[in-house]
């Protein structure tokens, strides 16, 4: 697999490598890592972990958390151990070769807290003719199905949560159980309509649907917003 390169983030505190074909990391990476509700000494799932960056980013924000990955593609599995081991994240981060739907025997148990960034299209449209960027952006409308991956392997009393196309919270909310389900919507701008939304799932949570008034990425002359680019630098994480 071809290499293009290494892109930082986290204003610089990680270098990630990523593949010069298919699926490239980026803001919404950083934003669902700041997202996931974990603590010291806990354990975390990322499910479709591609190259690892969320999980780096999440390690690098929480000292003491153990985070295992699974994705599909070994290929990619293998310049994720690589970007762990070049971040000194190796002692708290293993990545492992699996399918979300079929996983490592040594990941079927609870965790703390699950996290994943689904392919954000269902199985409509045209596929991309790259295999590798199709695959990671097309869920053939098993969005569901990944939902109750998730929440499968969330102890109760844990967190799942996942970054989604806003235009398909519908589709999310229907596979979701009643209760502890919060959204955060991602504006692009004030006024603009939200392209992205965060769900976070409480396992077991009784408290009604939440939806709060979420976060503005740009300035209207698209710059960052103040509390975005804190996020992106690994300044804050986001708190709701």
């Amino acid at each position: 697999m071809k290499i293009q390169g290494e892109d930082n983030f986290l204003g610089g505190k990680l270098v990630i490598r990523q593949p010069a074909e298919g699926f490239r990391a980026g803001l919404d990476a950083v934003m669902l890592a700041a997202a996931v509700p974990a603590g010291p000494d806990e354990e975390a799932l990322e499910l479709g972990a591609g190259v690892g960056t969320v999980s780096l980013c999440l390690a690098k924000r929480v000292a003491g958390l153990r985070i295992v990955g699974t994705e599909l593609d070994a290929a990619l599995v293998d310049i994720a151990v690589t970007n762990a081991a070049a971040n000194d994240l190796s002692d708290r981060i293993g990545f492992l070769a699996g399918d979300v739907f079929d996983p490592p025997a040594a990941v079927k148990r609870d965790f703390d807290h699950v996290f994943a960034n689904p392919p954000f299209h269902g199985d409509e449209g045209e596929a991309s003719p790259e295999p590798l960027r199709a695959r990671a952006k097309m869920d053939g409308g098993r969005l569901g199905d990944w939902l109750a991956a998730g929440l499968k392997r969330t102890r109760s009393g844990g967190s799942f949560t996942a970054i989604l196309r806003a235009d398909r919270l519908a589709e999310a909310l229907v596979a979701l159980p009643g209760g502890g389900v919060t959204v955060l919507p991602l504006w692009p701008k004030a006024g603009v309509a939200a392209k992205r939304a965060i769900v976070r799932v409480r396992k077991g949570g009784r408290t009604p649907f939440s939806l709060k008034s979420g976060l503005v990425l740009h300035e209207a002359d698209g710059r960052y917003t103040k509390e975005a680019n804190a996020i992106l630098r690994g300044e804050a994480a986001i708190d709701y």
